[in-house]
């Protein structure tokens, strides 16, 4: 923007103007140096009040700190460098200064490099990312693609940290201190920037780690895919980029992982965005189904289904919990639930991929949506509310949120859609249908949360589609504000009104409702319920801001057509008028109740305009009976309210008062002059005739807006009441006499107080009309303080500080709607919901003019000067009150001169100059900037030799001052009064605080205030801080504007709040320039009197002082440094006097606050604090005890090192250098380098201080009591590791010895050390002892090589199949310790390990640590350590194997066998030996177990001799407890054992104990259960850790069959479980290449090839067996109670199904469902004997629904459903079909086509009418159900169908006339069946609309049916007609005045005839 005021050019082109033009923007300036790609929508500065600075000089400002920024990251000055010149950079941005699109894009880059860059303090990245977040965070800034790319490599290899540790190496690296959460924040933002061309790359990147054989792998692929993959559409000339490529791969990975929960959501989430941005690229084939297939379509619906969590029937979750459990690490890749949940991507996604094309099709997105709406409907209804409920309303909320964005934005440009895809008005007519019903049940629901989604989605609604909405809305609204129903149906109306009012406003025809609705709204302003009051008034709120309050027949004359002329006088028109509005609201109402719930009313066509502004005109003359009967309930409300009981409680009362005023200014602003004046007097009136204590600050808020909105006349009609109120009190009443004690105000003040609070709150924020009142303001002020004691002075200085305020302060002071010229021409019918444009505002400001100035300086000097004698009095020798130590008379007139000291230093604030004193003054010309801050560099290297912290150059950096509007002259002499005066003010507080402390040390309530006078005296310069004035305006701005938020529209809001948006911004500047000031003398000796009172023995007195120095610390500059010192010297003398109060004060205030980071800064501090603070540990005082376990941490991370090294990208970095002019290159050179020494130097110092103080620590660790010494031990290991030196003799000493320490807990801590630095031993190896390949994560394993499978595989073609084989021989070339190569796809290359390799290099460091440590590591040291771990743990949950000790012992052994320790293998054999003892301890075999773990993990390392060495010891001692040993409480150390011992190893790696385990087989004569099933559970072990690479299975799975019909329950369940492992790591895909598996799926069909196909002897293994278990079931005889082998061998056979079935690979079995599975499941359930396996099997028999069936694999299962249930002869069989027929109808309600829909329905109406009771009545439920979730056309001819055939089946079969006595014939019997069939039938009708109100019109015909014809029935018929009706009944209470209307007069006497209560009446 080079042209003077850009800025207002480019305002000028119509918004979306710069967005069309192909060459950027209009006037041809350069398309980079424009800062965004639409124009901002509220001109910021044209509405300030004065000249803002010209744009260039923001731009060099800009430059200044891009230079400061380029040279501190150059030089490697981090933070505080770069830090500073961020929050610089950001506060720039805070201000809305546009950021030029070439330079976003160059930081964009650096601090995305910055925020990922190796070696950077992890704390300092967090800062850089979070700025990246912010430059990157609305699309419009940079357009992906064209604007920035992105490279994805640096964020994904440090993803690969947390999700695939094995890859990196050993794990253990530099950066893994990061926050997982912020990398995972950072994909978010980036992923849009990554270039869509890459996404092959990253495929064929992440693919190959994809194994369902170790799970985790598979969860972290998919969550990588979905952080990282761009979604964004590729170049059009690419074809073979294109969603449809990738997309068939991606559904053939979702449905390896079956029944998880996590796999939906990541998949959901990818394919949302994909449609998301999809959308708007031509080149993306586009159809009914968005860019997805039919079948894609299907599977997503139906993965929302299951998502959406819905209890069906007797269903269990279609999730199994077993699956999810495996994804390890890979929930780090979760997007944060809260803020993405699952129902935003769905909602997403449907949104997205809607288009007109959907209208020409009858299956569609959007038909889809509407079966889905359709099937979860009942779920919606308040009655039927569970946890499903808060995702459906989410979900629902999101889908109108989304679709009115889209909408929006395709209107108005923001989105460029191609034309065929843009939503049009058909469209969104069906839309909003689709939701309606749902929504108008949901606005009732019983969580708040569900009723806040919907409301929301309610106005989305309305603003879609105001004729479907409103007519539905009002008439459920109507009754329930008219208190005809129940309580929570009102509150939800008014809150619905609240939501509408401003669609409502805006409609023809509605907004003639809108003042009938107010009044009758008024009774919900009640004070027995205070909620309903605060909905009222919100509602009251919203329609003031939409309508203006004035009686529009009066405003516009001319419109004369309309008032008949009439003599006399004009009260009858007026009436005439009202009446017109009256009987047409009447009529509509009536018209509402009429037409029952099809209403349809479209005013549009019919009313004309002329009759409709008729209506409305005459409906807004009943405003002024509105406004009068409003202000009687509002006083009545007041006068009611319950006494506050203490502020800030977030009380409901306290709700109401602050609602009052936000419900009020609107109102009032809204009113005509003579409504104004209505409400004026009779506010006056009130407030002069009464005093309600408890409402004071809600009427002061009242008068407030009435004189806010008008103030000259406002003021004349309030003040002289007040005033003379005052005096009157004070004269007469002698009110404010005496001091008070406590906070409760004396009846007698009251009066007194009640007018100042108004007087006080009458005066604040009006503007200049005060001015009038000048001296009755003044010598009022005079006078109060003169008289006054006790409370009512408090409040009198309030009173000062709100006139210096509304004096002193730039405001706006503009309530109105409307524009002043609009007002002047009179408003009519179409100002009714007008909305403002944000660029043509003229906004009122109130300027402090040069008389209000003098009248406040003059205000400020005498009450000042008052305050400041009186104090000097009482401080003096002979105060005129006497501090005799008893009356607390001294102390109340201290405080309260300081209370009127800070109030009226804060009510001046703004006319403080923060720049006095310092000298420039006027550092405004940036030439002095340059200048000042060069000054400070010269003088830095004699600074920096005492200085060990950041030199204190951290703030006094150049800040850069914009213009605000300071109304002083710099020269004038009242400039220089105001801040004398100031300095006086704080050397009297100095002198206060010096005699409080030496004479009246425990006097609480002065220092209290005295300190917070302080704080004002420090915070309050430039803008009123202490009042955190910007924030509370921001928040209250946001509170009111959420109501008008509708997204894809920019700030449509009513024209106040767009003022007060102003206001916030001039607020905004004033913050920014209120930045640290440089500190003069005073400030010094105020602050250090702080520092002495933060560790005063009163905690209330130390609180304040601590709170007061945090705020000054942060206002002055180099103020840590300054009160440190002292505060480090009070806590040693505490520690030494033991004096606990001041100790605690001095903690806090170093700890816990931001001094902490100054001191961990600056080592001069440091290394005294951690000495202090180990000394505190030994102070014996619990809260003490309790400070400082809070602050270890802190103290512990002091002792980081610094980041010596940081790696980036230099091209990155040199970008932004543009910013350095050619002339200063040189000259910058010069100084990054010497800043580059300087940091060198001070960083080599400080370490020479860590290391110092590392040693006095382990001196100190050494020799003190084990509390003190653990806290010592915690430190020093922080600060004595260092990569270079890894750790000195001393440490060494300490932490081995340390490890065998008597104590537990410090034995843990040495022992954690200990293994520290083993393990930084062996990274410095790996990463060759140097630091920069440490940082990368670069690793070098000496026997890892890497195998070129593309080669092997060209020699061999079944190499996969040899490769497999290879693993079942112990011999191999190399050891594959990875699960995944080779698993889903090969890779190019396979990571491997040579068995014979050379062992790891050591150079002399690592070499001298290791003697170092061997020295220790005697006999005796193996012993001690060996017993500790035999002793019986503390606490039952340590009580496990522990991989800690495991881990010690792992490196010991290391040690040991290289011949470094002094103790040799022989003695570790013989102490094995005796920790094993006899074996009969559970305690001696965990130890065991952890010696031989350690062992096991020594030998798999090493080389052949030596490891048949340890293998020979180890491998018959470890297969004799195998064997024998294991006992039910032992067993789980041996489980872990092995796992530790095998996982992640090549099977071939520990051969021998493989082999051994592979080779059991069962004995059936042994009678040991336990035994036998703890050795298959240990194969199992095996088995699962070695996954597809287990080999040897083939002869056990045999073994296993053959013995199916165990007698062991135990062994029993290990084999099921067991043949399931095998089964499910059998299964693997091995594609050629990521290419070739891309092809083979996209060619297989839209959605993948089918995985977990099952084999032919898979196939004929499930065969065989399942005839195995019939034959055995023919030969058992019936009823038989002991086992026999068909209950036993169906155990076993259960659990391997249930095994399956509740894991990834169920699909496996889905054919043998129909034929093999379900009846033998059935027959299971009917054996009565063995209850275990009834319910096994009744468990395995409710999976099957569950399990997802490819489209078309369903038919065979559900035909087999049908036979069974029509044919089979056991009626317990017949009725447990039903339960999985309802389950498979909804889980497959996109699936299944109709035909299948059919027959399912032919065989549940078929089954009423089953013999069995039981059977008739689940056939009825689970009719209702399905009924209930089928698509409507589709649902309405069955119901059609269905309903003609029960009521014929009831006529053709009447009852016989009277019944033969005796037995009834089997023609009785047929009857009754017949009968109880149909009514059963007819009832399944009814109640699956439950909640459908009003109920379909064929419902009343069926209701009469049944109780003429059925009701009469004897018997079971009888009695369920009457349930039946009774239930309908029952489901209606809510609606039944609705629901009445149904039925005809006739009808509801049959009904009452049935149920003898009149329940219908």
């Amino acid at each position: 923007m080079d042209i003077p005021n850009g800025n207002d050019i480019s305002r000028a082109t119509s918004p979306g103007g710069a967005y069309r033009e192909a060459n950027g923007a209009p006037n041809g300036y350069d398309p980079d140096k424009l800062a965004r790609s639409r124009p901002r929508t509220f001109p910021y500065e044209r509405y300030l009040p004065y000249k803002t600075e010209e744009p260039s000089v923001r731009e060099e400002s800009l430059e200044v700190f891009i230079k400061h920024l380029y040279i501190a990251v150059s030089a490697g000055d981090f933070a505080p460098g770069a830090v500073h010149w961020t929050r610089e950079i950001r506060g720039w941005l805070q201000l809305k200064f546009d950021l030029p699109k070439d330079i976003r894009i160059k930081l964009a880059k650096l601090y995305y490099e910055l925020a990922l860059a190796p070696g950077l303090d992890y704390l300092v990245a967090e800062r850089f990312a979070s700025m990246f977040m912010v430059l990157t965070k609305r699309k419009h800034y940079l357009r992906p693609g064209k604007d920035l790319v992105l490279d994805w490599r640096p964020l994904y290899r440090e993803l690969k940290l947390f999700v695939l540790p094995t890859e990196t190496g050993s794990g253990q690296t530099s950066g893994s201190k990061r926050n997982v959460r912020t990398l995972t924040k950072l994909c978010t933002f980036a992923q849009l920037y990554f270039d869509p061309r890459e996404a092959p790359a990253i495929l064929k990147e992440f693919l190959p780690f994809f194994s369902t054989s170790f799970t985790e792998h598979a969860y972290v692929v998919v969550g990588l895919i979905n952080l990282l993959l761009p979604t964004y559409p590729a170049p059009a000339e690419q074809p073979a980029l294109l969603p449809q490529e990738y997309l068939p791969t991606f559904f053939h990975l979702w449905s390896l992982v079956n029944r998880s929960r996590l796999f939906d959501v990541h998949f959901i989430d990818i394919f949302s965005r994909l449609a998301r941005d999809s959308l708007s690229s031509e080149h993306v084939p586009f159809s009914q189904y968005g860019i997805y297939t039919r079948e894609q379509n299907s599977l997503i619906f139906t993965a929302i289904l299951r998502l959406l969590e819905i209890p069906v029937g007797q269903s269990t979750s279609p999730y199994s919990n077993s699956v999810d459990v495996s994804a390890g690490f890979a929930l780090y890749l979760d997007r944060d639930q809260r803020k993405h949940p699952i129902a935003h991507h769905i909602a997403r996604w449907i949104v997205m991929s809607l288009s007109p094309k959907c209208l020409d099709h009858t299956d569609s997105v959007l038909s889809y949506l509407e079966g889905l709406i359709q099937a979860v409907e009942t779920f919606f209804h308040p009655s039927n509310s569970g946890s499903w409920t808060k995702t459906l309303s989410q979900l629902v909320y999101y889908l109108s949120d989304f679709f009115v964005m889209r909408w929006n934005r395709e209107h108005n440009g923001e989105m460029e859609v191609p034309e065929d895809r843009r939503l049009n008005d058909e469209v969104k007519r069906r839309f909003v249908l689709c939701l309606r019903e749902v929504i108008f049940m949901g606005i009732f629901a019983k969580s708040g949360t569900a009723m806040n989604f919907s409301l929301s989605t309610l106005q989305s609604l309305a603003f879609l589609e105001p004729n479907l909405i409103l007519p539905r809305a009002l008439q459920q609204i109507y009754p329930a504000i008219q208190g005809l129903v129940e309580v929570h149906r009102t509150i939800s109306a008014i809150r619905s009104l609240q939501m509408l009012s401003r669609v409502m406003a805006r409609s023809k025809g509605y907004r003639c409702h809108i003042t009938s609705l107010i009044g009758l709204a008024l009774p919900g302003i009640d004070a027995n319920d205070l909620e309903k009051t605060l909905h009222t008034l919100a509602f009251i709120q919203a329609v003031c801001y939409n309508i203006p309050f004035h009686d529009l027949t009066k405003e516009s004359p001319r419109d004369e057509t309309v008032s008949v002329e009439r003599e006399g006088a004009q009260t009858p028109m007026e009436e005439d008028n009202t009446g017109l509005a009256v009987s047409w609201i009447t009529e509509q109402v009536e018209r509402l109740e009429r037409e029952g719930a099809g209403v349809q009313i479209d005013y549009n066509a019919e009313l004309t305009d002329e009759e409709e502004e008729a209506i409305l005109r005459s409906s807004t003359t009943g405003l002024a009976e509105f406004l009068m009967s409003f202000l009687g309930r509002v006083f009545t409300l007041l006068e009611n309210l319950p006494d506050a009981s203490r502020v800030r409680s977030g009380s409901p009362e306290e709700n109401v008062v602050n609602t009052l005023p936000a419900t009020f200014t609107p109102l009032l602003a809204a009113l005509s002059p003579e409504l104004f004046d209505i409400a004026l007097n009779k506010i006056a009136d009130f407030v002069s005739n009464h005093v309600i204590h408890q409402a004071r600050d809600a009427m002061a808020f009242i008068c407030n807006g009435l004189v806010k909105i008008r103030p000259q006349k406002a003021l004349n009609r309030l003040l002289p009441d007040l005033i003379a109120g005052i005096r009157t009190e004070i004269d007469d009443n002698g009110a404010g006499s005496t001091r008070t004690t406590g906070s409760e105000v004396l009846p007698r003040d009251r009066a007194l107080v009640w007018n100042i609070s108004l007087l006080s709150m009458c005066i604040v924020h009006v503007g200049d009309a005060v001015l009038e009142w000048e001296e009755e303001l003044f010598s009022i002020a005079t006078f109060m303080q003169e008289k006054c004691k006790g409370i009512p002075t408090v409040h009198v200085s309030n009173f000062i500080h709100h006139l210096l305020l509304n004096l002193t302060v730039t405001y706006t002071i503009d309530y109105s709607n409307y524009e002043t010229q609009e007002l002047e021409r009179g408003l009519n019918t179409r100002d009714w919901g007008k909305i403002s444009h944000p660029q043509s505002l003229h906004v009122k400001w109130h300027k402090p003019s040069k008389p209000e100035i003098d009248f406040a300086v003059e205000l400020f000097k005498s009450q000042a000067e008052s305050a400041i004698n009186n104090l000097n009095a009482l401080t003096g020798d002979n105060p005129h009150i006497k501090r005799d130590g008893t009356g607390k008379d001294w102390s109340d007139e201290v405080s309260r001169n300081l209370v009127l000291l800070r109030l009226i230093i804060s009510g001046l604030s703004v006319l403080f100059d923060p720049k006095y004193n310092s000298g420039t003054s006027d550092v405004l010309s940036s030439g002095n900037d340059v200048q000042m801050e060069d000054g400070i560099d010269e003088d830095i290297p004699d600074a920096a030799d005492e200085s060990l912290g950041e030199a204190e150059d951290e703030e006094v950096k150049p800040t850069f001052q914009y213009e605000t509007g300071y109304p002083l002259d710099k020269e004038s002499a009242q400039y220089h009064v105001i801040h004398q005066l100031r300095q006086t003010v704080g050397e009297t507080l100095h002198r206060v605080h010096q005699f409080l402390i030496e004479r009246q040390e425990d006097d609480v309530p002065c220092f209290n205030s005295l300190y917070n006078a302080y704080r004002s005296w420090f915070v309050d310069v430039g803008i009123e801080r202490s009042a955190h004035v910007l924030d509370r305006v921001t928040r209250l701005l946001a509170a009111d504007i959420h109501p008008f938020k509708f997204s894809g529209l920019r700030k449509e809001y009513p024209r106040p709040l767009l003022v007060r948006r102003a206001n916030v911004y001039h607020l905004q500047r004033l913050r920014h320039n209120a930045s640290p000031r440089i500190k003069s003398e005073l400030d010094k000796q105020l602050l250090l009197d702080l520092a002495q009172s933060s560790v005063s023995l009163y905690t209330e007195i130390r609180r304040t002082a601590q709170s007061a120095n945090e705020s000054a610390v942060k206002c002055i500059i180099g103020a840590r440094p300054l009160v440190i010192p002292p505060l480090l010297e009070a806590l040693g003398k505490s520690i030494k006097e033991n004096n606990y109060p001041r100790m605690k004060g001095a903690m806090f205030s170093l700890l816990f606050g931001s001094l902490a980071k100054t001191i961990s800064r600056d080592w001069k501090f440091t290394p005294q604090l951690i000495k202090y603070f180990i000394e505190v540990t030994g102070a014996d005082k619990p809260s003490v005890q309790k400070l400082s376990a809070n602050a270890t941490f802190q103290v512990m991370d002091m002792g980081r090192s610094i980041e010596k090294m940081v790696i980036l990208d230099e091209d990155t970095v040199q970008a932004i250098s543009f910013s350095v002019r050619e002339e200063e290159a040189e000259h910058i050179k010069s100084k990054i380098s010497k800043k580059q020494s300087l940091i060198k130097q001070k960083r080599s110092k400080i370490e020479a201080k860590k290391t110092e103080l590392s040693s006095d620590l382990i001196e100190l660790a050494r020799t003190s009591h084990w509390k003190k010494a653990s806290r010592t031990a915690a430190i020093v290991v922080n600060l004595g590791m260092r990569y270079d030196t890894i750790a000195t003799e001393s440490m060494i000493d300490l932490v081995t010895q340390g490890s065998i320490d008597s104590h537990p807990s410090l034995r843990g801590l040495y022992a954690g050390a200990l293994v520290a630095i083993f393990s930084l031993v062996t990274n410095r190896a790996l990463t060759q002892h140097n630091y920069e390949n440490y940082l990368k994560n670069i690793e070098v394993l000496p026997d890892k090589i890497l195998i070129d499978t593309v080669k092997e595989r060209e020699k061999n073609p079944n190499w996969t199949q040899d490769y497999l084989a290879s693993f079942a021989k112990p011999e191999t070339a190399y050891y594959i310790d990875y699960d995944y190569p080779g698993w889903l796809v090969w890779n190019d290359t396979m990571p491997a390990f040579q068995p014979e390799a050379s062992d790891l290099e050591f150079d002399k460091v690592e070499e001298d640590v290791r003697k170092k440590i061997g020295e220790h590591l005697d006999r005796h040291w193996f012993s001690t350590y060996f017993a500790f771990m035999k002793q019986e743990p503390r606490d039952s949950s340590a009580d496990r194997f522990r991989m800690s000790s495991a881990t010690m012992l792992t490196n010991a052994f290391d040690l040991v066998f290289d011949g470094i320790a002094v103790a040799t293998f022989e003695d570790i054999k013989d102490l094995t030996q005796s920790v094993y003892g006899d074996g009969s301890d559970k305690h001696q075999h965990r130890a065991t177990a952890e010696i031989m773990g350690a062992l096991f993990s020594c030998a798999a390392e090493y080389k052949q001799e030596k490891r048949e060495m340890v293998w020979d010891f180890v491998f018959p001692i470890v297969r004799g407890i195998f064997q024998d040993g294991l006992t039910p409480e032992n067993a789980s150390y041996w489980t872990t054992c092995l796992r530790v011992v095998l996982q992640g190893k090549d099977p071939r790696k520990n051969w021998p104990l493989v082999d051994w385990l592979a080779s059991f087989r069962l004995d059936m004569n042994s009678n040991a259960a336990f035994k036998e099933s703890s050795k298959i559970h240990l194969l199992q072990q095996c088995i699962a850790d070695h996954g597809w690479h287990f080999q040897l299975e083939k002869p056990i799975l045999e073994d296993f069959l053959k013995h199916i019909d165990h007698p062991y329950k135990g062994v029993r369940e290990a084999m099921g479980s067991t043949i399931a492992a095998i089964h499910r790591t059998r299964y693997h895909e091995s594609y050629a290449n990521v290419d070739a598996l891309l092809q083979a799926q996209k060619a297989a069909s839209s959605i993948g090839t089918r995985p977990y196909q099952p084999t032919e002897s898979y196939s004929s293994t499930i065969t065989e067996v399942f005839d195995r278990l019939e034959t055995w079931r023919k030969e058992r005889p019936t009823g038989q109670q002991t086992p026999s082998s068909y209950t036993q061998g169906g155990k076993t056979v259960l659990l391997w199904l249930d095994s399956t079935l509740s894991s990834y690979e169920c699909i496996q079995l889905v054919q043998f469902f129909p034929d093999v599975f379900m009846e033998q499941l059935l027959h299971m359930m009917d054996i009565k004997e063995d209850p275990e396996l009834q319910s096994l099997a009744y468990h395995v028999f409710r999976h099957l629904p569950n399990i997802p069936h490819r489209m078309g694999e369903d038919s065979g299962f559900i035909n087999a459903l049908i036979r069974i249930g029509r044919n089979s002869t056991s009626w317990h069989q017949r009725l447990r079909i039903l339960i999985n027929i309802q389950v498979i109808y909804f889980r497959r309600l996109f699936l299944m086509s109709e035909a299948q829909q059919q027959d399912l329905f032919d065989c549940v109406s078929a089954m009423l009418g089953d013999s069995q009771l039981e059977v008739r009545v689940g056939a009825s439920t689970t009719l209702s159900g399905m009924i209930r979730c089928s698509p409507v056309d589709f649902r309405n001819r069955t119901v059609e169908v269905l309903k003609s055939r029960f009521t014929d089946m009831l006529a053709r079969n009447p009852l016989p006339k009277r019944r033969m006595p005796g037995t009834p014939t089997p023609e009785q019997n047929r009857l009754v069946l017949v009968r109880h069939a149909a009514v059963l039938g007819l009832g399944a009708l009814i109640q699956a609309f439950p909640y459908m109100s009003p109920p379909p019109p064929w419902l009343p015909e069926v209701l009469a049916t049944l109780a003429l014809r059925a009701a009469a029935d004897p018997g079971i018929v009888g009695k369920s007609v009457k349930t039946i009706l009774a239930d309908f009944k029952k489901t209606r209470q809510d609606t039944w005045h609705v629901d009445m209307k149904a039925f005809a007069p006739e009808q509801l006497e049959d009904l009452e005839g049935v149920l003898w209560k009149s329940y219908f009446a």
